[in-house]
């Protein structure tokens, strides 16, 4: 995702060539996902809206949002990041209404699978949600940017979320962030955290 330049670039990284090739242009886009069948999704921060799109394709199909912006179950406001599972639910963080949103294949309307109890820091609560992962098992990460925490919310139990790491006030500390950003695992079970304001990747072993 080329933000600045509103477009979606692919390099190839076999083939030697030193230009990309747009594959989508005039997109204010901001996280990306592909599903295992090779279907593109992006989230476009202006429309408050995910699409799904073929490879060559230039204008694809609503998954989520599009609504116009708002806290509705059928509207998005600023969606970042996405994740995509095998049955192609799309899960977002839909950060200006501090919530992740799921959406099932195919539905109206998306379901709060975290947050969504406004801003805060309580358990029930998110704050500029960024980065989201989720597990085989459907456990869902988040990195709650402005609690400068990386939270946990269990499947079936979306009342509240179990603080990983984090969540010790904005510092410097080895278990502390300043605006965690990015997420990901490995297959060794290690977090790691793009810590973005304090200009650092973190690794973290989750039990």
């Amino acid at each position: 995702c080329d933000r600045g330049n509103r477009r979606v670039v692919r390099w190839s990284r076999r083939s030697g060539k030193t230009q990309g090739e747009i594959l989508i242009d005039n997109i204010n886009c901001y996280g990306l996902a592909m599903d295992e069948q090779r279907y593109l999704y992006v989230s476009d921060v202006e429309k408050h809206e995910v699409r799904r799109y073929q490879l060559g394709e230039k204008n694809g199909t609503p998954v989520a949002g599009g609504n116009g912006q708002g806290d509705g179950f059928n509207q998005l406001n600023v969606p970042r990041y996405l994740v995509v599972d095998r049955q192609q639910n799309v899960y977002v963080s839909d950060n200006e209404n501090h919530r992740v949103m799921k959406w099932n294949k195919g539905a109206k309307e998306g379901i709060v699978v975290a947050g969504g109890q406004g801003q805060g820091n309580a358990l029930t609560q998110l704050s500029n949600p960024n980065g989201i992962f989720v597990d085989t098992l459907g456990t869902l990460y988040v990195a709650d940017q402005g609690n400068h925490r990386v939270i946990r919310w269990t499947q079936g139990y979306k009342k509240r979320g179990t603080v990983v790491v984090g969540g010790n006030d904005e510092g410097e500390g080895a278990d502390q962030f300043n605006s965690p950003w990015g997420l990901s695992f490995d297959r060794h079970g290690n977090l790691y955290v793009a810590d973005h304001d304090n200009h650092r990747v973190q690794r973290f072993s989750i039990e």
